[in-house]
């Protein structure tokens, strides 16, 4: 049997080094889950690098060529064919036999991993369509990034109307042009492999080939969704000011939806029948610059719609430039419920005028207007500005 003193002792040890074990054992577990997150960040980041450089034309199933590929196609970059806020884009040539012209955007750097450059690609890889631009390919080494498309000889459809405005329209063209687009966005909100939703729609992302077939380009701001899905989340407003729908940068109007794009198009539609370019002798509003879709609709009440859109208009222009003004009007109804979707205004756009009739005249709302304005003040990266159109007032 051991002395009393010293099971004292013993007894007295033990009480010193139980703190110090359990400091001990909190420092290991406090070591081991640095450790663990350390290590775990760094088989992410691995991931993301192997995921970018290698595997990435498997993702979105295109060519990938290489950044000497790229000077070569486009002749070290010779012909410039337009610039944009995502980049420039030169006119080049496939490096094969047969030749085909293309058009390759060079994008900028951005910020992370390149998010609008994947995004493009995952996106226009998976839609195959008359009225959506076709892509050959793309090139990733690094901070280069471009995209390969097909080329499209008559350009932008901002370039078309303003060219055509100070002319003679052709009604028939424009309303072919309206049809193709309004084909290609139901295409994309229906039909696809995935529900795509554009979210910059304008003049400037409509491109068009030797017959003026239209075509949608620039999927930067897309968003690729479940075919069930009824309302997008969005962490961030994005767009062009002057198209973007009310509920994507204002949650007040509703949820984001495949409607925003009609919105979008609604505004295109009535750019492209020369609404809001054309200055009228008086006004009835207080203010010097009214709401333009708010007069087409007092001209409609009137009857004179077709006053200001040329005095050699024959009976067949004047109809479709009409059916043009209704459909658009529809198109940006401030509630998206109460607008169309896009299966349906390709059945507006090709049934009869009669079958038309004039949607609800919305409320000038001056919040949305602020707003608005508000938004176009800042400096956010996610919105892109119009580079030669006028910024009409929303509703």
């Amino acid at each position: 049997m051991a002395p009393p003193l010293a099971g004292a002792k013993h007894n007295s040890h033990q009480r010193k080094l139980k703190p110090i074990l359990g400091v001990s054992t909190a420092l290991i577990v406090v070591i081991i889950i640095v450790v663990t997150a350390v290590i775990m960040r760094a088989k992410s980041t691995r991931r993301k690098s192997h995921w970018n450089d290698n595997n990435i034309e498997a993702a979105v199933m295109l060519k990938r060529y290489s950044y000497e590929n790229v000077k070569k196609m486009t002749n070290s970059f010779a012909h410039v064919i337009g610039e944009g806020g995502f980049g420039t884009v030169y006119k080049g040539k496939l490096p094969d036999a047969s030749g085909r012209d293309i058009a390759l955007k060079i994008l900028k750097e951005s910020k992370g991993n390149g998010e609008e450059f994947i995004n493009e690609l995952a996106s226009m890889s998976r839609a195959s369509h008359v009225n959506i631009v076709s892509l050959f390919g793309f090139c990733y080494e690094g901070s280069n990034r471009a995209i390969i498309y097909e080329f499209m000889p008559n350009g932008s459809l901002d370039k078309f109307i303003s060219e055509k405005m100070s002319t003679k329209m052709d009604w028939k063209i424009l309303y072919n042009i309206a049809v193709g687009v309004a084909r290609g966005l139901e295409y994309l909100h229906n039909s696809c492999v995935s529900k795509i939703v554009h979210f910059d729609i304008k003049p400037q992302n409509i491109l068009m080939d030797e017959d003026f077939c239209p075509k949608i380009s620039d999927f930067g701001l897309a968003k690729l969704c479940k075919k069930k899905d009824s309302v997008i989340s969005l962490l961030d407003a994005r767009g062009t000011i002057g198209y973007i729908a009310p509920e994507v940068f204002s949650k007040n109007f509703g949820g984001v939806s495949h409607k925003s794009d009609v919105y979008s198009y609604g505004m295109v539609i009535l750019e492209m029948i020369g609404a809001k370019n054309i200055k009228r002798p008086e006004s009835t509003s207080k203010n010097s610059s009214m709401y333009f879709p708010d007069w087409i609709y007092e001209d409609l009440e009137r009857k004179e719609t077709m006053k200001y859109f040329g005095d050699h208009i024959i009976e067949e222009e004047e109809n479709i430039v009409k059916k043009m003004a209704l459909v658009g009007l529809w198109c940006i109804q401030t509630n998206p419920s109460d607008r169309p979707p896009m299966r349906k205004v390709v059945e507006m756009l090709e049934g009869s005028l009669e079958a038309l009739q004039v949607p609800p005249k919305p409320l000038l709302d001056l919040h949305v207007v602020t707003a608005w304005e508000s938004v176009e003040e800042s400096q956010e990266t996610c919105f892109s500005t119009p580079n030669q159109l006028e910024r009409p007032i929303t509703l």
